[in-house]
């Protein structure tokens, strides 16, 4: 076998420190987001390796070029069966790596450049299906208040649809973010891309908050506990994603029984796109819901709401009243391979 030439170890390299060093550290906080770059690299290096023979000694600039990629593109749809909006994540992934590279060695910036010219893969919108206020009264109306447990989802289903946090913004939530005794009662969040806002609590938000606190952490908290927890680990160990969508089916399945509108396959995200449809319903300015939410773009809001033309002007509208006025805010392993060779974990089939 052919040694590693010194163009294949630099493009190793990058990858590693990219995937081990780089998204950690300045990228983002979430873990999901991390595994996103993770998995779209891992698979690209399985393609390259599996599909187009590529070996550690053949690894270099060109088999990251736009032909390569879009013939990716094409491989994860037809042949791993991903969906137009799985390949499209896949693609930024992709575009965040070469953006990197193209920082850490400007002769390979052309290989950022020529990938912003990659078409996203059509997709049909799949809108989330919110809920109308009668269904959130139901569902919120399920959890039993004698209980333990029941207690608890109360609490983060309350806390959850009055602030539309995403559910990893409210299971990182930690006692510190936590600012329930301030004139305006609120939390810190930090979102996607480290992005840091602040999110008002309505009193029945405070009061399910308070409580839950008193019973759950006590009179002295750990300024560093996860405010909902994992049973198994204590307030050091975040609660799970799991375990909260499989709460929120059960307590839909009862609710549905007194309200049809409940969907009985409800997730926590449908409680966020609640929230948001509610907000417009209420008339408040979509540039503000946009803050809420999170979003970097106000178009995704748009898409996210399904919000229509007339809408869309209206918005566009205020964003040109907001510029002549100032608004206060509202709220390594395994052996051989070129992921081996690269000093990341393959992804199984």
């Amino acid at each position: 076998m052919k040694k590693a030439n010194n163009e294949s170890i630099l493009i190793a390299r990058h990858i590693n420190t990219f995937l081990n060093t780089y998204v950690l550290s300045q990228q983002t906080y979430s873990q999901h987001t991390a595994k996103s770059y993770r998995d779209a690299i891992v698979l690209y290096l399985g393609f390259l390796e599996k599909e187009k023979g590529i070996r550690t000694e053949t690894l270099g600039a060109p088999c990251f070029s736009r032909a390569m990629i879009e013939e990716w593109m094409q491989w994860l749809l037809t042949e791993r069966g991903c969906s137009p909006a799985t390949c499209n994540n896949r693609l930024a992934s992709m575009r965040a790596f070469l953006k990197y590279i193209g920082r850490q060695d400007i002769a390979l910036l052309y290989l950022f450049e020529d990938a912003t010219l990659i078409p996203r893969m059509k997709d049909m919108h799949n809108p989330v299906h919110g809920m109308s206020k009668s269904a959130m009264q139901a569902l919120l109306a399920v959890p039993d208040g004698s209980t333990k447990s029941g207690r608890r989802d109360l609490a983060l289903m309350v806390t959850l649809y009055g602030t539309a946090m995403r559910l990893d913004e409210i299971l990182s939530l930690t006692m510190e973010h936590l600012h329930l005794d301030a004139a305006k009662p609120h939390v810190t969040i930090v979102g996607k891309g480290r992005k840091i806002r602040t999110l008002y609590l309505l009193p029945r938000a405070v009061a399910h908050l308070k409580q839950y606190l008193k019973e759950f952490h006590g009179d002295m908290p750990h300024p560093t506990a996860y405010v909902f927890y994992s049973r198994n680990i204590g307030p050091q160990g975040k609660m799970s994603q799991t375990a909260v969508n499989k709460q929120l089916k059960k307590h839909a399945g009862i609710a549905h029984t007194r309200c049809p509108e409940v969907p009985l396959d409800l997730h926590a995200h449908q409680l966020r796109h609640a929230k948001a449809s509610h907000w417009l319903e209420d008339g408040m300015n979509i540039v503000q819901i946009s803050f809420l939410l999170g979003h970097e773009q106000l178009q995704t809001t748009m898409v996210y709401l399904d919000i229509t033309l007339e809408q869309e002007l209206q918005a566009l509208a205020t964003i040109e009243d907001e510029k002549d006025r100032t608004v206060s805010k509202k709220w390594k392993t395994g052996s051989g391979g070129l992921a081996a060779f690269c000093g990341v974990a393959s992804l199984e089939k």
